[in-house]
C-alpha cells in the first residue's frame, strides 16, 4: 500500500469513527445530554444544505483552482467535471434548506459522494495527480459521505414516523393540515419534558379541557368545540424520541380524528428550542366545515398559533399574560372609565 493510500485509510477512518460515534449515541446514554453538535439530524442538515451552496459556488466560481486545491490537473476535463459537480451541490444544498423533510436532497447528496469518491479514486490513477492533496481530499469526503448517510438515515426515520402517523387521513383523501412554530428560550430538554407531561397541556391550549393520562402511550383528551360543543377522543403516541420528537394519533371513535407531531429542535446560537408542531384532522362537515370554523376563529390553525404562543409565556415567564381583549368578551371600552382611573388614584 503506497504512503497516500494508508492516508486516505487512515484520515478517512478517524473522521468516519468521530461522525459515527457522535450519531450513535442515543440522547440519555453515557451520562450526556445527548444534545451536542451532531445530535440533532435537522440542525445537521441545515449545515449541510448551507455546505453544499458554499461549495458548489467556489466549485463554479474558480474550477480551476479547486482543482488544484485537491490535487488533480486544472484541464478543461476537469474544470468541466467541477462544474457539473458543483451544480449538483447548490441543487442539493437548496433542496435540503427547502423542504421540511429533506430526506430525499439528503440521499441526493450521499449519491453524490459515491460518485466523487469514484471521481478521486480514478483520479489517483494518473500520472499528473498530488496524491497527497488526493489523499486528503478523499479522507474529507470520506468524512462528509458517512455524515451525509447518518443524516440521510435519521431524517428519513423522523419522516417515516411522522407519515405513519398522518398517512391514514391523507390516504383517505380527508384532513386539513396545520403548521407552525415557535421559538422558545429555553432548552430542548425542558420544553419536551413540559410538553411529554400531557396533563400540561391544558395550561397553554386554550380549547383543551383536561387530558387524563390511561398508561405510557395512551391518553383521554377532552376540548371544547364551536358553538359550545365539546369532543373527546383517545390518542396512542406512536414515537417518543425524548428531548426531540412526539408523534401521536388519535384511536377508532374519535369524535374528530387528528394526528400530529411536535419536533424540539435546538435554535441556531443557542436561542433556545425551536418547536415545529405539524398536525392533521379530520374536522366535522370537511373542509367546508373547517371553513365554517374559520369564520368563527374557531379553526385549529388559528388555535395553534394562539397555543403556542401563551407555551413561549408559560415556559419564559411562568404564566399566560392575558391581553385586555382576551379578558372582556364582546364590545368594552378601549381604556379604563374615568371612575377606575379615580379609584386607582386613591
Amino acid at each position: 500500500m503506497t504512503t497516500a493510500a494508508r492516508e486516505f485509510t487512515s484520515r478517512g477512518g478517524r473522521i468516519s469513527d468521530r461522525l459515527g460515534s457522535g450519531f450513535g449515541r442515543a440522547p440519555d446514554e453515557g451520562g450526556g445530554s445527548g444534545h451536542g453538535p451532531l445530535q440533532d439530524p435537522y440542525r445537521v442538515a441545515r449545515g449541510l444544505g448551507w455546505f453544499s451552496i458554499g461549495l458548489g459556488l467556489a466549485q463554479i466560481a474558480a474550477p480551476r483552482t479547486v482543482a488544484r486545491m485537491i490535487g488533480v490537473s486544472d484541464d478543461d476535463t476537469n474544470r468541466n467535471a467541477l462544474l457539473a459537480i458543483g451544480l449538483r451541490e447548490i441543487a442539493s444544498g437548496v433542496g435540503i434548506l427547502t423542504q421540511d423533510r429533506p430526506a430525499v436532497p439528503l440521499w441526493a447528496r450521499f449519491g453524490g459522494d459515491v460518485v466523487d469518491l469514484a471521481l478521486l479514486g480514478r483520479a489517483f490513477r494518473s500520472d499528473e495527480a498530488e496524491r497527497n492533496r488526493l489523499a486528503v481530499a478523499a479522507a474529507a469526503v470520506l468524512g462528509v459521505t458517512v455524515l451525509d448517510l447518518i443524516t440521510s438515515q435519521r431524517v428519513g426515520r423522523n419522516g417515516e414516523a411522522v407519515e405513519l402517523a398522518t398517512g391514514a387521513l391523507a390516504r383517505r383523501g380527508k384532513g386539513v393540515r396545520v403548521r407552525r412554530d415557535i421559538t422558545i428560550a429555553k432548552p430542548p430538554e425542558e420544553v419536551y419534558r413540559f410538553w411529554r407531561n400531557f396533563e400540561n397541556l391544558p395550561r397553554f391550549m386554550e380549547h383543551l379541557e383536561s387530558v387524563q393520562i390511561l398508561d405510557e402511550r395512551r391518553s383521554h383528551w377532552r376540548a371544547k368545540a364551536p358553538a359550545g360543543a365539546g369532543v373527546e377522543w383517545d390518542a396512542e403516541i406512536i414515537e417518543d424520541r425524548p428531548n426531540e420528537l412526539i408523534v401521536w394519533r388519535s384511536l377508532d371513535g374519535a369524535d374528530v380524528p387528528n394526528t400530529g407531531s411536535v419536533r424540539f429542535v435546538p435554535a441556531p446560537g443557542g436561542r433556545g428550542t425551536e418547536v415545529n408542531v405539524e398536525l392533521r384532522y379530520d374536522p366535522p362537515g370537511g373542509k367546508l366545515g373547517a371553513t365554517v370554523a374559520k369564520l368563527f376563529g374557531e379553526e385549529p390553525g388559528q388555535q395553534v398559533d394562539g397555543d403556542l404562543r401563551r407555551l413561549k409565556q408559560v415556559l419564559e415567564t411562568g404564566e399566560v399574560v392575558h391581553s385586555d381583549a382576551s379578558i372582556h368578551r364582546g364590545m368594552h371600552p378601549a381604556r379604563p372609565s374615568e371612575r377606575s382611573l379615580e379609584g386607582g388614584r386613591r
